[in-house]
């Protein structure tokens, strides 16, 4: 269980959605949609924020929670996609998510645990030097402060590094300061789940499991949004998934730090915790996470060599240009996305709730173009499109042809119904659990997944309980069956 957690209770209680027509719906409390919720809250506007499950419990409540712009190598990439322009606007709007954290924490005195501390990107090999130093002129040319270090004090050997002003924080506690700040102007409501949007004249009419909700206005802030179209976002990104593990330490240093290339490592302290995050990958690859945690406990021990006290594993949206999805679909429709924060959701979050108030209420945001839903191709962008397209379709095949893989226990099969492809999980009292073996949102075929007793998506990250029902999206419906 993430640490972030500890000390949180999950609202089990079924909701009861009395507001069915508002100006604005939020659909999504994460840090993404609690931000938009917050840059709205001194309007005009009647706001109705919902959310499938218990506030903050999805994406955010697995991050490592740093607050960066210096984001592994992001501006060498985002210059080969776009151009230098626009990474140094990625870099200003990053900036500025980063100062907003620190004034609304500070004006609002948000006890969130936040903490000033030292962000460095690090090279451990030679042959990543070069990238990193290609990364360190752009600081240059953009007047950044920055130091360089050749060592750390950490049990990792580098050959270079740079390092900027950086913070940490708590990312729940965050969250529920902003909830007590506005849950007297919004309305919020827990275990709201989102099925379908659909669009009548100028409202729109989103059909939840407590009935229908009617907007002017509708911000999807869901992770991974629950439908294909409009946006075609499974066709643009792909998941990244990635393991943490927490471990007490007597001495917590106020730094954060990631490493370039492969294989990375990410280190942060909170309070007395270690926190290591390594082992990313595509989703669609590596499915046996027994042994992907096992790989996560050696390459800490062999570091660190301390008790490991939890573990969990996060998912992101990576998108196939380096950049960001937040704004309208199509400009003046009024539906809005935030996704796509790559593995920096905290100030691409927080940036989303800006960028999204500022074209409600102003029309337009200085960001608008950059973070656009429907922008331009090019060739690297087109690349990356067919890898990700080879992945789904290898994965796709790959779980078609071999129903049951080989880490797979005695006690979890998957086989054919009434012609229907269902999954069993035996548990230890005996019971059979069983549940149809297709995700509802895209149609793939789900994974059994040992450690945490689900059934996952390898495609887009859909995970459901024993019993099948859904636990995080974009699927919006179970997998329950009554045969």
């Amino acid at each position: 269980m993430s640490i972030w957690l500890q000390g949180f209770q999950k609202n089990t209680k079924q909701n009861k959605l009395e507001k069915k027509q508002t100006d604005i719906c939020i659909i999504g409390g994460g840090i993404a949609g609690m931000s938009v919720a917050f840059a709205l809250k001194d309007s005009d506007y009647n706001i109705l924020l919902i959310d499938k499950g218990t506030i903050g419990f999805g994406a955010t409540a697995y991050t490592t929670a740093k607050i960066s712009y210096l984001q592994e190598l992001p501006y060498s990439k985002i210059t080969s996609m776009h151009g230098e322009d626009s990474a140094k606007r990625y870099f200003e709007s990053q900036k500025e998510a980063f100062d907003l954290i620190a004034d609304y924490i500070d004006h609002y005195q948000i006890n969130c645990d936040y903490e000033k501390v030292r962000e460095y990107i690090l090279a451990t090999k030679e042959k990543q030097v070069s990238k990193l130093k290609k990364e360190e002129q752009y600081l240059k040319n953009w007047k950044i402060p920055y130091i360089t270090i050749e060592a750390i004090p950490l049990p990792i050997s580098i050959q270079y590094g740079l390092g900027v002003e950086g913070a940490v924080f708590h990312p729940l506690k965050y969250i529920y300061g902003l909830k007590k700040i506005i849950e007297n102007k919004i309305t919020i409501c827990e275990n709201v789940c989102a099925k379908e949007i659909q669009k009548k004249n100028d409202q729109y009419f989103i059909t939840t499991d407590m009935g229908i909700i009617e907007a002017t206005y509708v911000v999807v802030c869901t992770h991974y949004p629950f439908f294909i179209k409009p946006g075609y976002i499974p066709l643009k990104t792909h998941v990244e998934k990635s393991y943490v593990i927490a471990s007490k330490t007597k001495k917590s240093l106020p730094l954060s730090c990631i490493t370039t290339g492969l294989p990375m490592h990410s280190i942060r302290y909170h309070e007395n915790y270690l926190l290591y995050g390594s082992y990313a990958h595509a989703l669609t690859n590596h499915l046996d996470d027994g042994k992907n945690f096992e790989h996560l406990k050696i390459r800490f021990q062999n570091h660190f060599q301390t008790k490991i006290d939890c573990m969990w594993f996060n998912q992101d949206m990576i998108s196939n240009d380096g950049l960001p999805f937040i704004g309208e679909i199509e400009k003046g429709s009024h539906l809005f996305l935030a996704t796509a924060f790559q593995t920096w959701g905290m100030t691409n979050g927080v940036l989303a709730g800006q960028v999204i108030a500022d074209i409600i209420q102003k029309g337009t945001s200085p960001y608008e173009d950059l973070f656009a839903i429907k922008r331009g191709w090019n060739l690297m962008r087109s690349i990356h499109f067919l890898v990700d397209g080879v992945r789904y379709g290898k994965i796709y095949l790959q779980t078609t042809l071999i129903k049951n893989p080989k880490f797979y226990q005695n006690h979890v099969c998957v086989a054919y119904e009434n012609g229907i492809r269902v999954g069993i999980y035996i548990d230890e009292n005996g019971v059979r659990h069983k549940v149809l073996n297709t995700c509802p949102h895209m149609k793939c075929h789900l994974i059994f997944n040992e450690q945490e007793k689900t059934w996952d998506c390898p495609c887009h990250s859909s995970r459901f309980d024993i019993d099948g029902n859904v636990i995080r999206g974009p699927s919006s419906y179970s997998i329950r069956i009554d045969f």
